[in-house]
Parts: structure tokens; sequence; C-alpha cells
């Protein structure tokens, strides 16, 4: 039955909201918690909704081919394990609105590489497009506020190392996923599940390799203390359930119902709906903060659109 709505569009746009949202209480909680074992337990909590969904919803595992099977789990190990424990890095570096923003340089570096790697081409727009979302991008992080501190040309530069590493793992990820689709009939449910699966595997690994270097109580203690608070519990489950559960899930709805362009447009739209949250949360947001996000968003359309 053909789609006649925009199911596609409206699951992008609902993910890059729900990430907005979730990235400001991951923000608060890298108070307390490494980016690495964060990155664990929400990807552990999101598993144990997505299997409840499709315990209930009855949905059996799908017949999936070797390669597509291969391709998803890649890019969970890619874009979930390596991709978001980068990108909560990134948050504690320099705030969840600018490391958001940098979430926007994956689509211009997967095109780039696909000019590399697999000989397309882009035309004049497309290269504008790119610029644009690099120059607004970049307006946005240098950009000085009243309360900058005196670390901020470090801290400056540590934010857009890992950004830019998150935004790499990011891309990969979104291309091996995309891949996938096009070789299986697999469900959002199913791919958002095994992407998790793979991501959440090679981070029990790390997490193991990195607990073990730690022998000391003290250190132990540090590391699995935050689990006597209640509030930090409730966050957890509350950013998984919103940013990584329905998030990835509504990411996959978007990647099958629409276009690759339409949707990695709207997925990273996120820069724009975290504004409000900001604003109501105290923080000052200044025209040039506003533009450059919007210049950035412009320049995604433009490379999708006019390529």
């Amino acid at each position: 039955m053909p789609l006649t709505g925009f199911e596609g569009e409206i699951a992008a746009l609902s993910a890059a909201c729900l990430w907005a949202i979730a990235s400001v209480v991951y923000g608060r909680l890298g108070e307390r918690i490494p980016p690495l074992q964060l990155n664990l337990i929400k990807g552990i909590v999101a598993i144990a909704f997505l299997l409840l969904t499709i315990f209930i919803s009855g949905e059996l595992f799908p017949s999936i081919a070797p390669v597509p099977l291969s391709l998803i789990l890649l890019s969970g190990v890619v874009g979930i394990g390596l991709g978001d424990t980068v990108f909560f890095a990134s948050i504690n570096t320099f705030g969840p609105r600018r490391a958001l923003l940098m979430g926007t340089l994956a689509p211009p570096m997967t095109a780039i590489a696909a000019v590399i790697f697999l000989q397309e081409r882009l035309n004049i727009s497309a290269w504008c497009g790119i610029l644009l979302t690099i120059l607004g991008v970049a307006w946005v992080v240098t950009e000085r506020t009243p309360d900058t501190n005196n670390n901020f040309t470090t801290h400056l530069w540590q934010g857009i190392g890992l950004g830019v590493l998150a935004a790499m793992a990011n891309a990969a990820g979104a291309v091996f996923s995309r891949a996938a689709f096009t070789h299986t009939s697999i469900s959002p449910l199913w791919a958002a599940l095994l992407r998790l699966s793979a991501g959440v595997l090679i981070l029990i690994i790390w997490v193991s390799l990195d607990f073990l270097q730690k022998l000391g109580k003290e250190q132990r203690d540090r590391v699995t203390g935050y689990w006597q608070s209640s509030r930090v519990i409730l966050a957890i489950f509350f950013a998984a359930f919103c940013g990584t559960y329905l998030g990835i899930w509504l990411q996959q709805v978007a990647l099958k119902l629409t276009t690759a362009g339409v949707a990695s447009t709207l997925l990273q739209t996120s820069p724009v709906f975290i504004i409000p949250i900001a604003i109501w949360l105290g923080e000052k947001v200044t025209w040039r903060a506003i533009a450059g996000v919007i210049m950035a968003i412009a320049g995604i359309g433009m490379l999708f659109y006019l390529k």
C-alpha cells in the first residue's frame, strides 16, 4: 500500500526533537557519569524497551541475508558504540547546544566521502551547501559569550575535535544503515534493536577493559556510585527512552519511509529544537547562534535538494 502522507518526515523531525531533549539531560548526567559508561547504560535501557515492544507487538525475527545484517551491525558498532561515546564527551566539553550543532557536519562528511571513495560527483550547489554548513557551525562554536571562561580556547579545540569525530562516526553509521535498507525489508524496530545490540556489545568489551584498569576501591566506588541516586537513575531511563529507544526507532522509520536526502536533512534539525530549550533553562542564546544554526541546516538542504 503506497504511502500518501509525510510519515518519514514527521518521524525524522520527531527524532530530532527527542535528541535535543535527551542531549540536555545527558549533559547533566555527564557531570556525574563518564561518557563510556553513560553510553553503555542508555544502550542497555533502550534495548530493554525495544525487546518489550517487540514482545508486545509479536513481530518475529526477520529473515535477513548476511550482507545487510553485517551492515546493520557495523552501523551500530561505529555509530552507537564509538559515535555516541564521543558525542557525550563533546557535550561535557562545550555543552549540548554546540555538540548538537557539530552533528550537522555528518551529512557533508558523508557527501565528501562518497566523492573520494565512490567517485560520486557533486555540482556547485552541493559544494556551496557544504561550505554554508561548515561556516554556520564555525560561526556558532567560535562565539565568545560573557560567561566564557579563561580556558575557552582549550575547550574549543577539544570540543571541535570530539564533535568532528562524532560526526564522522555517525555519518559512517548512517551510510551503513541506509545501505542495509537497500538490500533488505527489515522493519525499523528490528533494525534499531540490532544496531543497539552491536553497539552495546562493543561497549561492554570497552568498559570491561577500562574497569580492569581501575583496581583501586576508591576509583571503583567513583565509577559505580551514581547508582545510589534515584534522580540519576530516573534521568537515565528518561533520556534513554526518549533519545535512544524512540529516537533511533524513529530514525530508522525516517530512513525507510522517505528519501535519504530528506531524512538526513530533517534528522539534523536538533540544534533548532534545542534553542528554545536552552532559553527556557536560562542560557543566553544570541542572534548569531540562531543565524549560525539556520545557516548550517540550510546548507544541508542545499547539499541534498540541489545536487
